[in-house]
């Protein structure tokens, strides 16, 4: 049976949940309309908050904008360094992780466009993603395929060519689906359309890198 939370418990649990929901929301205004266009009165009024509570939490919009982008690769990047760690054979671990990465972006389409911007922008919010977050996860990566040519695995190729294929495999066909609409394609969000690209997108990675010879999946 658990214990009746205190009230410093309650207003620890409330203060987490209105801050989810600014984060919820900005994400929203910043996808549609990014960093400049994007207003923090509409932000709280879509999180149920004023905008003193909103300012409370974040100090201001960049921080607001920051910290929307900072919640979205802790988490991928929480996810994603438990798979490349596994030591399970490296076809597993990198056909697991691809799918990770579909089905995160899958699920959180809005942060497409939101990373869009981060990449045209550059600058200092960039350069601190890449340290935080990219390069540990770009390292476990190159771990796995380095693993995967050294036991015969995958084919020998070069590995930063490699990891920068793969991730555009996934990453593409969400960045440009507005393109790809206006070249007659369906829906990419499209639950059949998921489905079946994600499976194209392992099955290249299946034909494109792994040996024939190597010993068959557990």
């Amino acid at each position: 049976m658990s214990r009746p939370k205190t009230p410093a418990r309650k207003q620890q649990s409330r203060s987490a949940e209105t801050r989810a929901a600014i984060l919820t929301a900005a994400a929203d205004a910043f996808a549609q309309s990014g960093l400049a266009g994007a207003r923090t009165d509409a932000i709280a009024a879509a999180a149920g908050v004023n905008k003193a509570m909103l300012f409370y939490y974040f100090k201001s919009k960049n921080h607001l904008y920051e910290a929307v982008v900072e919640d979205h690769f802790k988490e991928f990047n929480r996810q994603a360094l438990d798979v490349l760690a596994s030591d399970e054979p490296a076809r597993t671990v990198l056909l697991r992780y691809v799918g990770l990465h579909f089905d995160f972006i899958t699920a959180r389409q809005r942060y497409a466009r939101i990373y869009q911007q981060i990449m045209m922008t550059g600058g200092r919010p960039l350069k601190q993603l890449v340290r935080k977050y990219f390069l540990p996860r770009s390292q476990a990566l190159d771990r796995v395929l380095e693993r995967g040519m050294r036991a015969g695995e995958f084919r020998r190729a070069d590995r930063r060519h490699t990891a920068i294929s793969i991730v555009a495999l996934i990453v593409f066909y969400f960045s440009s689906s507005h393109v790809l609409q206006y070249l007659g394609q369906p829906e990419a969000y499209d639950r059949a359309n998921l489905k079946s690209r994600k499976q194209e997108v392992l099955d290249f990675i299946r034909h494109g890198l792994f040996l024939e010879s190597a010993p068959p999946l557990p």
